[in-house]
């Protein structure tokens, strides 16, 4: 525990530019080409543009502890006077508001204006941080370096994070030129890490020392390392080709397609089973899922079955086109329902998943070639399956096969059920020949590359890579880690597992992983690894390339090593930014193990230490895996004492001079079900104050695409949080449960609001309204209940949760009477119609009438009912200047109907100037009735409207602030 005299406050801790960071994360996403992720498959990875973001706020200091000396600055003085005007209007009418219910909050001071000023230049930096295409601009680098270096004294703290996993916070310390140390327990994710931060900067502009090396002034960066991946890459499929080329035959096409050979690109199989039906027991029969190949309009095609029940046989040829009964026949397959039920082709009886999983164990699951996938001309050639290329296929013998038994977890492994017991199993046979014949590549190209980068006079210092080496040999590993990559990648592509999608717009392989775990497939796409199309093993190597050429190489230190959380030693002085083990969410190790058995023999030589091993740690990884531990509490147990041990290990050794952030993700369902409090989010917490943290931030982060979410500006929650969190004072005391709500209710009101001035939107509020309210909460040494048990983290989120009710029902007390009826009857009744009598009741007790809010404009009130009026229903060429009724309810309906319409438009920026006077309360009223529509009446498509109003509140704002009035010479202020 630390005091927290002399301890500057820092930018995360205060604010921070959440949409800009959300929107660049959320784009992030859609980015493939040269992004690191796509170095190598690692799952939940959190984007490059957050990390770099709350590096960057984690480590600069907030205006406000330096807003006395940025006075001294004419421009800003002048500016500070000019907005401390505007503000202190603002507060003196709120404070003078007859409804009361008005937070507490303190007078706006000089001082205050001066650091929002300073506040908004730091925001500008991130906001250009984080784009993408300036994640390898200098200038852009330089400018946020500076201000790092500005706040740290020049001395810059090294960065720690002991869950590495996909490298993506080291990878950005490292950009922001501060030395990078990460470490995890899981050997592919320390490859990872190794291959991101540690080995790049050794071979930093080096030329590329293959043989057939152009002439070039300079190579910078790791562009000479990209350039000999690739070169080296093309001679391992040469080799390939040149060994088993012959397993990979080429398919005669049709006239349709033009005739003579082409390459093929997939072979589709459907798995088998023998037929239930006795007189048909001896033919395997296809249990499918589709015979779709292609969807695309007027290029059609699918596999139809020939059965001819005499001769007990079924053939397969391709059709093209056919009628909607047909293309959706053929979108079943065989299937007979959800799961592993299916029918028989030949007898029509049913084949039931007990049938199927019977079969499967005892090994008499079988499969058979239904379809072919050529290239085509500039298109997609669909050929019937041969009896050559099936038996060529079913030919191939490998030597090895992976044996490492899949987990018996049946909620993301369920390939077990069905007898495909081992890694080895989730592959053909000529797909594991490919995989050992790359494998045995890596080995003659190491050999190969130190051969040549010795005659290109690199030194033949015999000291290997994983020892610091950066001659001969050294080189030769670098560029064979890379190569082992691509076969890992391979694998995604390249298993049984993978399907065929026969979309519209695209008809490629499926690769393995399209989700955290492996399911069960029934029919499969069987790529060609020698292709130029999905599934080949070049492609990969490009990837890797790619990566490697286009990435800053930053001269920073980068160290990663593999060692446990718990007892890892950290850099003096680090500060901690990590991305843990979501509870339950992924079960890490038992899903590497896919990757690990494919790259230890690639790489082991080069990294014997980390690939020393059969299969990845299992027992020690800190995931709340029930089948593990015996049972759900036990792993609950077991995660939170391993979490806490984690946690307690951060705070001992990191700096006292920084917050530490740490990253939550939630899974979308956990929360639907449970709410804020759920049980691992709930774990989590109470881990990290355990641990001696007292938690001073929580900040949402949106990280997925629109096209995984309901849509942009919606009512989804956000996908992970970051925390932020201080060691709790040494004099932290012990407090009631009583007091703990008398300070929660003291502290937490003025805190929501400030979230509110920074447009947190509406749906992610719960969550940011957790940072404050646990800054109360674990600040305090314990919080006693009333019999003297310490309250437990769940409790107090479901305080924290309840404040933030009543808050959002408290500010309805600012709005004008007639707006206050209008929450109250669309809590009650929605836009249906209700009685008379009790709207009667409702408005008087507002001191108002039934029609005074129809004269509003409000309601329509008729043959003894009312009903609220729908946006639609109000008038077009409404003008607020010329209302002599105004309502802040009609304010915000026609603010909304607009931005329904035009979203963030010039059209909507001129309504916004408008109603300026009354802009403050629009958006109080947006959250109130999000919480109404979202919380009460769930109805999520009314929610959706004011949560995407908040969410461009920031540029609305922004447009109508630049927006002339009509007198020409002054401006509308709204950013207030």
């Amino acid at each position: 525990m630390t005091s927290t005299n002399n301890i500057k406050k820092k930018l995360i801790e205060v604010a921070i530019p959440l949409e800009a960071i959300n929107a660049a994360s959320t784009r992030e996403k859609s980015i493939r080409h040269g992004h690191p992720s796509t170095l190598h498959l690692w799952w939940a990875r959190r984007p490059l543009a957050a990390c770099r973001a709350v590096l960057f706020a984690q480590l600069v200091d907030d205006p406000s502890g330096y807003a006395d000396k940025l006075l001294d600055d004419p421009k800003i003085r002048k500016q500070s006077e000019a907005d401390l005007a505007v503000r202190l209007k603002v507060w003196r009418d709120r404070k003078a508001d007859p409804h009361g219910n008005v937070p507490d909050t303190p007078e706006p001071t000089l001082e205050d204006c001066a650091a929002d000023i300073e506040r908004k230049r730091l925001f500008e930096i991130i906001e250009e941080l984080v784009v993408w295409e300036n994640s390898t601009n200098e200038e852009v680098l330089e400018r946020a370096r500076a201000e790092i270096r500005r706040s740290c004294g020049g001395e810059l703290p090294p960065i720690y994070d002991p869950f590495s996993g996909g490298c993506s916070i080291p990878l950005e310390a490292q950009r922001l030129g501060l030395a990078a140390y990460g470490s995890d327990l899981n050997p592919v994710a320390v490859m990872i890490g190794k291959a991101m931060i540690e080995i790049p900067p050794k071979f930093k502009d080096k030329e590329p020392i293959h043989p057939e090396v152009k002439d070039r002034q300079f190579y910078r960066n790791a562009e000479g390392l990209s350039e000999d991946v690739k070169y080296y890459g093309e001679w391992m499929r040469e080799k390939a080709w040149e060994r088993i080329g012959y397993l990979y035959p080429q398919i005669d096409l049709s006239k349709e397609y033009g005739g003579g050979k082409a390459t093929v690109i997939a072979w589709i199989w459907a798995r088998t089973v023998p037929s239930p039906d006795p007189a048909f027991s001896n033919v395997q029969v296809p249990i499918a899922s589709s015979f779709l190949l292609s969807t695309k309009a007027g290029k059609e095609a699918w596999v139809e079955p020939i059965i001819d029940k005499q001769a007990k046989t079924i053939f397969y040829r391709i059709r093209q086109g056919g009628t909607k009964a047909e293309i959706a026949a053929a979108k079943e397959g065989t299937k007979a329902g959800r799961g592993a039920n299916f029918r028989c082709l030949m007898s029509d009886t049913a084949i039931t998943p007990d049938y199927v999983k019977s079969n499967g164990r005892a090994g008499k699951m079988g499969q058979t070639l239904i379809a072919i996938v050529a290239e085509g001309n500039r298109s997609r050639a669909y050929v019937a399956p041969t009896a050559a290329h099936e038996g060529l296929a079913l030919s191939a013998k490998p030597e090895w096969e992976p044996e490492t038994s899949l987990p018996n977890d049946p909620r993301n492994f369920w390939t077990v059920d069905y007898g495909l017991t081992t890694f080895g199993d989730l592959f053909t046979d000529r797909q594991l020949v490919a995989l050992n014949t790359f494998s045995d590549l890596v080995h003659e190209v190491r050999a190969q590359i130190e051969a040549d980068a010795l005659a290109a006079d690199l030194t033949s210092d015999p000291t290997p890579l994983r020892d610091g080496g950066k001659g001969a040999k050294a080189y030769a590993e670098a560029v064979s880690v890379y190569l082992g990559f691509a076969i890992g990648k391979l694998t995604d592509i390249a298993s049984t597992i993978c399907t065929w999608h026969s979309g519209a717009e695209h008809q490629k392989i499926r690769q393995t992983f399209g989700r955290q775990s492996i399911p069960m497939t029934w029919d499969y796409a069987e790529g060609n690894v020698f292709s130029e199309s999905s599934g080949n093993f070049l492609k990969q190597v490009e990837l890797i390339s790619r990566v490697i050429s286009l990435n800053f190489v930053p001269a920073a230190l980068g160290v990663e090593v593999q060692h446990d959380a718990q007892s890892v030693d950290f850099p003096t002085g680090a500060v901690v930014s990590t991305d843990p083990p979501y509870y339950d969410n992924i079960g890490y190790a038992d899903l590497s193990d896919f990757f690990f058995c494919w790259l230890k023999p690639a790489i082991r030589t080069v990294y014997p230490d980390i690939f020393g091993v059969l299969a990845t740690p299992k027992a020690e990884e800190l995931v709340a895996t029930p089948y593990r531990h015996g049972g759900k509490e036990a792993a609950e147990a077991f995660f939170l004492d391993g979490m806490s041990r984690a946690i307690t290990n951060m705070a001992t050794q990191s700096s006292d001079q920084f917050p530490a952030t740490i990253y939550y993700a939630f899974k979308q369902s956990e929360v639907a079900q449970d709410g804020i409090s759920s049980t691992g989010w709930a774990t989590f917490l109470q881990a990290v104050v355990e641990a001696g943290y007292a938690v001073v931030g929580t900040w949402p982060l949106r990280t997925e695409m629109a096209n995984r979410m309901i849509a942009s500006g919606t009512n989804a929650l956000a996908n992970s949080v970051v925390l932020v969190c201080r060691k709790k004072e040494a004099i932290a005391e012990v407090v009631t449960r009583a007091e703990f709500i008398r300070a929660l209710k003291r502290e937490l009101p003025p805190a929501i609001a400030e979230l509110q001035v920074a447009n947190i939107a509406p749906a992610d509020m719960p969550q940011s309204a957790i940072g404050p309210g646990m800054g109360v909460f674990s600040r305090y040494k314990a919080v006693l209940e009333s019999d003297d048990s310490p309250m437990s983290v769940k409790t107090a989120l479901q305080l924290i949760n309840r404040e933030l009710d009543e808050y959002l029902g408290g500010i309805q007390g600012e709005f004008d009477a007639d707006t206050r009826f209008a929450i109250t009857w669309f809590e009650q009744t929605g836009t249906a119609k209700g009685d008379y009598g009790a709207a009667d009741n409702l408005a008087r007790a507002r001191g108002i009438s039934v029609e005074s809010v129809k004269h509003a404009g409000i309601v329509e009130s008729a043959a003894g009912k009312v009903r609220i009026l729908s946006r639609d229903e109000l008038a077009d060429d409404w003008e607020p200047d010329e209302d002599r009724h105004l309502t802040v309810w009609e304010c915000l309906q026609h603010l909304v109907r607009q931005h329904e319409k035009d979203g963030i438009s010039h059209d909507t920026a001129v309504l916004l100037k408008k109603i300026s006077a009354q802009a403050e309360a629009v958006k109080d009223l947006a959250y109130c009735l999000y919480d109404i529509s979202a919380n009460k009446r769930k109805d999520a498509k009314e929610a959706t409207v004011y949560n995407a109003l908040i969410a461009d509140w920031t540029e609305l704002t922004r447009q109508a602030a630049a927006i002339h009035d009509t007198s020409g010479d002054r401006q509308i202020r709204l950013d207030i």
